[in-house]
């Protein structure tokens, strides 16, 4: 999907160089993560190996929650993954909550779970997460798991972020020694790609900013920064004159627009404004279809080294 007539650019060359702008497909890496986990978990089966199992916990009747966690049932039918739902009601209570999830902690059958986000208000949602067993959090949120993450060591790494590294990995972006800025401080997004992004490990080795909603002058660091990672939710918010020439933008945000001309009513954006910033960008990730969808993959990568784990 590179633009005619631009050459180009080893990613480890500089970004002043001659470059192709790319659009980074994240729905075509993703199609092909899950055929390479299909495939081995077709080698499971002829091994009589256990088939990964993965549970989900939904809360309440949250609409876009609802359509995530189907998308996620969808992409384990096509793996060949057993999953289960648990649907519950939004005024269950703390307490119960917490006691359902030790049911499932204790339950061999299932090899990874997660608890879909947000949470009603009524319930803490730090105590939830920590109430998951670190060796079934294949959404790797648990204090454990981050922790092993923040030192380097093997573990379960944030669906997203891990979504994030692959697709770097699988375009051969090399990021050593790039200015990187992460805009939003999630502990989601933002927070674990800012250290990943600057551990020792191939494509990585950048040298990260992280930006926040108290950040003085962003487009003084936008400007600056030959990758930047939005992560913030608010719809077109990074313009073409806050990006320089070249840079390499991955774009997390996603956000409901209303839009007369659409059958749905509304359109579907990123934090980027697309049509402008991939101008000027040597490679970026559209919304929809970039990151959203490799943080599924991701999440059935995980489930499948939990399985693994149990052999």
């Amino acid at each position: 999907q590179a633009e005619d007539g631009i050459r180009d650019r080893s990613p480890s060359r500089g970004l002043g160089d001659v470059y192709k702008r790319q659009i980074i497909d994240g729905k075509k890496i993703s199609e092909d993560i899950l055929n390479e986990i299909h495939l081995k978990v077709q080698e499971r089966a002829n091994q009589g190996l256990k088939i990964p199992h993965l549970a989900a916990i939904l809360v309440g009747d949250d609409g876009p929650s609802e359509t995530y966690v189907n998308s996620k049932i969808k992409a384990c039918e096509k793996v060949g993954f057993s999953s289960s739902l648990f649907n519950y009601d939004k005024n269950i209570s703390e307490e119960k909550l917490i006691h359902e999830i030790e049911l499932i902690n204790n339950n061999d059958d299932i090899d990874g779970f997660i608890v879909q986000l947000p949470l009603p208000s009524s319930i803490n949602q730090n105590n939830i997460l920590n109430s998951v067993n670190p060796n079934k959090d294949v959404d790797g949120f648990h204090p454990i798991n981050y922790g092993k993450m923040t030192l380097g060591a093997n573990s379960f790494i944030p669906a997203t972020p891990y979504g994030i590294l692959q697709l770097f990995q699988r375009y051969k972006i090399d990021l050593e020694g790039k200015k990187c800025l992460v805009i939003g401080r999630s502990q989601i997004v933002g927070r674990p790609i800012s250290i990943l992004l600057s551990q020792s490990n191939e494509f990585c080795n950048a040298t990260v900013t992280l930006a926040h909603s108290r950040t003085i002058d962003l487009a003084r660091h936008t400007l600056n920064s030959d990758v930047i990672i939005s992560a913030i939710g608010k719809p077109e918010f990074l313009k073409a004159e806050m990006v320089k020439e070249g840079a390499i933008i991955v774009d997390v945000g996603i956000s409901r627009v209303k839009d007369s001309s659409s059958k749905k009513g509304y359109r579907i954006v990123g934090d980027v404004d697309f049509k402008n910033v991939s101008k000027k960008a040597s490679y970026i990730t559209p919304v929809p279809g970039g990151v959203g969808p490799m943080t599924i993959a991701m999440l059935l990568s995980n489930t499948l080294e939990a399985c693994k784990k149990n052999d």
